[in-house]
Parts: structure tokens; C-alpha cells; sequence
């Protein structure tokens, strides 16, 4: 989860097994999906990465297959004969890599309580330009459908920080334009800029509430979407202060890959 997806989803390899989870909780906490979740999210098929980023609902092995998030699937008995294969090779050459992961591969479906069977109803609430249509709609569909997962998706976004969830859209949107460099940049700044004053109140009670007494009653400011104004929201993506230097990636030093 969070940090652990962005150290791996950019690379070229992710396997995922019958015990993986992943998720992008950060809204229930008051922060931001961050560590490159607004460019791997934002690139996933349609509107599943504001899905994704406003709910954090939890995804299976065989979820992130489907949707590209992992490249091949494992069972988890088999990793350590995927490691003494890859142990083995003495090339980087992709495609030999490729055809050595499929070799303990497992071909599995997404069962059907799938969020890939759901893709049309999320494209059709998640599409929306603000958090509130997104709301409306997903009452609408929900009021229709008459489906669990909709009713569930509605009660972690009410459970969510107004604050976090406004920004957290945004750079969504904003990382589905950017470079993966620009959006670590960008997910720096929103960083340092949500743990200061004046919106770090947000941060530390989502951790209070979720993690310290886990009371799960955090007392968000603003309290509601409705009290959540621009400014606020632009105030996440300001350049940072003269004390407080922006995010210098090392890309000079990279390797080209071969």
C-alpha cells in the first residue's frame, strides 16, 4: 500500500501473488495518494484512478493484474522458485525476464465481484469535474442499482477528509498530462505544503483517528465538501517557501536501459 506501490509500479516487473493487497488510503488519513500514485493511477484505464484515490478500496492480486497495476501473476507458493529462476539468468534483457516470471505464471480471472466488472459505472460517477458531482452521481447509481459496492465506495468517500479528497482529485487529473518525474516533483510539494500550517490540522487527526487511538471519528477542517474553497485546494500545489527547497530528482545519473 501507499509508498510501497509507488517503490514498485514504475518498474518494468511487478508480480503480484494470491497475498497481495493494494490501496491508496491516503485520503482517510487527510493526506494525498503520493510517491507517483498521481501518474500510475491517473494511466489506468478510464476514471478507476479517481475511484481508486477518493475511495481506497482495496485491491486483490488478480484485480491488479486485470488492470494493469501488476504485469504477471504467482501463487505465493511459488516465489521462491521465481527467484532462483531470476537468480539464475545472467542477461537484463526484458523479454528473457518476460518469459521466466511466465514460467511459474498463474492464469487466473477476476471473480465477479470484481471491480473490472464495474469499470462502466465508475467511468460514468468518477468522470464528473468535481468531488460533489462525483457524490451526486454515485447516489444516483446507487439509489438505481441497488449494489453493495456502491453503498461501500459512498461511505469511505463520506469517511474521507473534504480537504484531501478535493486535492487528491486534482492531482489525479494533473498527473494524467505529466511526466512521471513532474509528478514526483508535484507530490513533493503537496507533501510538504499538507503537513504544514496551515493544513497539517487534517494529517494529524486522520493519523489520531486511523492509527494512534483508532477511534475512526476524525474531526475533518473543513468539516464538509461544501466548506472546501479553491484557494485551499491551490494552496496544496503553491511552490514552497525560500526555507523549504523544491524536489531535485537525480535524473542526470540514471542508466539508459539496455
Amino acid at each position: 500500500m501507499g509508498g510501497g506501490g509507488g517503490v514498485s509500479i514504475p518498474g518494468t516487473f511487478r508480480v503480484a501473488t494470491d497475498r497481495t493487497v493494494f490501496a491508496t488510503p491516503e485520503v482517510h488519513i487527510g493526506f494525498h495518494p503520493d510517491a507517483a500514485a498521481s501518474f500510475y493511477l491517473s494511466h489506468l484505464t478510464g476514471h478507476v484512478g479517481e475511484y481508486l484515490a477518493l475511495t481506497g478500496e482495496k485491491l486483490n492480486g488478480v484485480d491488479m493484474v486485470a488492470l494493469g497495476l501488476a504485469t504477471h501473476y504467482s501463487m505465493s507458493e511459488h516465489l521462491d522458485l521465481v527467484d532462483e529462476r531470476l537468480a539464475k539468468l545472467v542477461t537484463d534483457d526484458p523479454s528473457v525476464i518476460d518469459s521466466s516470471l511466465a514460467q511459474y505464471g498463474d492464469l487466473v480471472y477476476p471473480d465477479k465481484t470484481s471491480i473490472v466488472h464495474r469499470l462502466a459505472v465508475i467511468d460514468k460517477c468518477f468522470s464528473h469535474e468535481t468531488v460533489e458531482e462525483i457524490v451526486d452521481a454515485l447516489e444516483s447509481e446507487a439509489a438505481q442499482l441497488n449494489e453493495e459496492w456502491c453503498t461501500l465506495a459512498l461511505k469511505r468517500l463520506k469517511e474521507a477528509s473534504p480537504l484531501a479528497l478535493k486535492v487528491s482529485l486534482r492531482s489525479i487529473r494533473e498527473g494524467r498530462y505529466q511526466t512521471l518525474d513532474e509528478c514526483l516533483v508535484r507530490e513533493y510539494r503537496m507533501s510538504i505544503n499538507g503537513i504544514s500550517k496551515p493544513f497539517y490540522h487534517d494529517f494529524c487527526e486522520g493519523v489520531r483517528a486511523r492509527l494512534v487511538d483508532k477511534d475512526l471519528a476524525p474531526k475533518w477542517d473543513p468539516p464538509a465538501l461544501e466548506f472546501v474553497s479553491e484557494d485551499m485546494v491551490d494552496s496544496y500545489f503553491a511552490p514552497l517557501g525560500e526555507f523549504e527547497p523544491e524536489l531535485k530528482l537525480p535524473t542526470e545519473q540514471r542508466e539508459a536501459f539496455i
